[in-house]
């Protein structure tokens, strides 16, 4: 069955607990992000919680992403202090996944050392008999525009 993962990462200098809570407000999407133009959730994210994205391709075109969140591990410190993470996850549920023709679970996780910036890195795990048609490498460039864009945010 063939597979794809899109991916983007970067490192920003911000906290990691600023990065999450940017990450979490799904109602500034719009304010700051070029690839998830809206997210609508409910505040604050949860668990088994539906979620629709509203991505912009660099072509300019739009689409609906219909999604489920999966996973919402808040920032965790390691016992011995040095490292805190933390990771958002969403599975796709449109009509193709329903099918069973392309599938698709989104991670986004935040990895911070004591004192250094906030790793931010993403990827989509796409599977199923049409992920060549999900356009990966358009995903991977929208993937690599929200990275910078949050960045940006994050920093200013």
């Amino acid at each position: 069955m063939p597979a794809a993962r899109p991916a983007a990462r970067v490192e920003i200098d911000a906290p990691l607990e600023r990065v999450w809570a940017i990450m979490l407000d799904a109602a500034a999407y719009a304010e700051w992000n070029p690839f998830v133009v809206r997210a609508e959730t409910a505040h604050p994210p949860a668990v088994g919680n539906p979620i629709v994205l509203h991505v912009r391709w660099t072509s300019g075109r739009t689409a609906r992403s219909p999604e489920r969140i999966s996973a919402v591990d808040h920032p965790t410190t390691d016992t011995d202090g040095d490292t805190t993470t933390a990771c958002l996850s969403y599975v796709y549920e449109g009509l193709p996944a329903r099918l069973g023709l392309v599938r698709g679970v989104r991670h986004q996780r935040l990895t911070q050392r004591a004192g250094g910036p906030t790793t931010y890195d993403t990827v989509e795990e796409f599977s199923g008999p049409l992920v060549r048609l999900a356009g990966p490498d358009r995903v991977a460039d929208g993937f690599r525009r929200h990275a910078e864009a949050l960045k940006a945010r994050a920093e200013r």
